[in-house]
């Protein structure tokens, strides 16, 4: 059986069905999301959380990240150091969702 999701292509667009047939515990990280993960980790050291929400497809990813590199910048901008941080992976994704955090100390 096939899961299906509608996404947004990265950046703006009509909206799209994306079909995943493969099947995966979220026990462990993908090689996608470990990748995803790995490159994140150079740049922003704190709390990095990559999930492949289709299931291990490598199409679309939700990234959760905790850096004080966002402190006084808008979320905006934020979204744009992640964006530039992965521009070689992102090429390869449909979609991307980024929440950005900053510390609380």
């Amino acid at each position: 059986m096939a899961t299906a999701i509608s996404a947004g292509i990265l950046g703006r667009g009509p909206r799209i069905l994306l079909l995943c047939h493969t099947w995966r515990t979220f026990a462990s990280q993908t090689d996608g999301e470990a990748r995803v993960m790995q490159v994140l980790q150079e740049k922003f050291p704190l709390a990095i959380k990559v999930v492949d929400i289709l299931g291990g497809c490598g199409a679309i990813y939700e990234i959760h990240i905790e850096s004080e590199e966002f402190k006084e910048k808008r979320t905006v901008q934020h979204h744009q150091m992640v964006n530039q941080a992965l521009s070689e992976e992102i090429k390869a994704m449909h979609g991307l969702r980024i929440f950005t955090f900053i510390p609380k100390h």
